[in-house]
């Protein structure tokens, strides 16, 4: 038998050594046997990540560098899941096709064993986040909801289309699962940018036609998530959080260097006890995945452990 010290003393580069080493097969609860639950829960608020944060990475390794990092909560992105080639198809429509029957077909078995990934690593998921778009079939949209539900999410998110919220909204009303539509900073047609994309959309469905708001694309399109939050934080079942200057649609920052309001809408969520799932979502230009999301992790959680202003 292997005796492993308590994680919080680990440091990242004997961890890697361990998994690296020939373990990572282990269980996590084996390797963690020694020390309490882990829980990024910090003033009542749930801190997670996106699992686009870890885009350049399989899911196997992302698993292991949320380990390293602490976060105990993740929205797991379906580029994580799906397959990235299908043999045989060349063309932008065959492309599309093959993931159409591969979503229409594939085993709930595969969506089972990355929950057992996940189990195992004490990672809980929040959500799946599946972007229905109007050329969805309708069974594609049903099996997204088989999919969450063998991921054992009570959540879907989706940067979907604002019309799309038509033909999901019986779905989510037959599976009892809301999803959660995603904003974008560019304001285009069909798309969700601003606070009345996200009322169209809304408007006469059932209370499974919800809201995944990016506070960092919020600012860069030109509106105030914390205003937004105070109104709609009901309706609301993740946030994205990012650092974005007001009015740049391209640029991202590393948190604290942008205008958007993260440790306001932070200490928010912790004063209100609005339980909000917020997921960190890496995407400006940094050094190591792994050290920039660790870094943004630390920047919210000092954020809630100061006084609201």
């Amino acid at each position: 038998m292997i005796y492993l010290p308590r994680m919080s003393r680990l440091t990242r580069r004997e961890w890697s050594a361990i998994v690296f080493g020939g373990l990572a097969a282990a269980p996590f609860s084996r390797l963690r046997a020694a020390a309490a639950a882990p829980d990024s829960t910090v003033a009542g608020v749930r801190l997670g990540t996106q699992s686009y944060s870890f885009r350049d990475r399989t899911i196997d390794q992302m698993i292991l560098n949320m380990a390293v990092i602490g976060l105990t909560y993740c929205e797991l992105w379906q580029a994580h899941v799906e397959p990235k080639n299908f043999p045989g198809a060349t063309t932008d429509a065959e492309k599309r096709q093959a993931l159409r029957t591969w979503r229409e077909s594939v085993p709930l078995e595969v969506f089972k064993r990355i929950k057992a990934q996940f189990d195992r690593a004490d990672i809980k998921l929040t959500a799946y986040n599946l972007s229905f778009r109007d050329d969805f079939s309708d069974l594609e949209i049903d099996r997204g909801f088989e999919m969450a539900k063998a991921l054992g999410v009570k959540v879907i998110t989706a940067s979907g289309n604002v019309t799309t919220a038509a033909r999901v909204d019986p779905f989510a009303v037959k599976h009892r699962i809301p999803v959660g539509f995603h904003n974008h900073s560019d304001k285009r047609p069909n798309e969700f940018s601003g606070p009345e994309d996200f009322q169209e959309a809304m408007k006469g469905r059932s209370k499974y036609i919800a809201i995944n708001l990016d506070i960092g694309h919020f600012v860069a399109a030109g509106h105030d998530p914390l205003a937004f939050l105070d109104a709609y934080h009901d309706y609301i079942v993740s946030l994205h959080v990012k650092d974005r200057k007001r009015g740049d649609t391209q640029g991202n920052y590393p948190f604290g260097q942008g205008d958007t309001p993260i440790v306001a809408v932070l200490q928010r969520l912790r004063d209100k006890k609005w339980d909000i799932p917020v997921n960190i979502e890496y995407e400006y230009e940094g050094t190591d995945t792994v050290a920039e999301v660790e870094r943004c992790f630390n920047y919210c959680k000092q954020a809630l452990k100061g006084t609201s202003k």
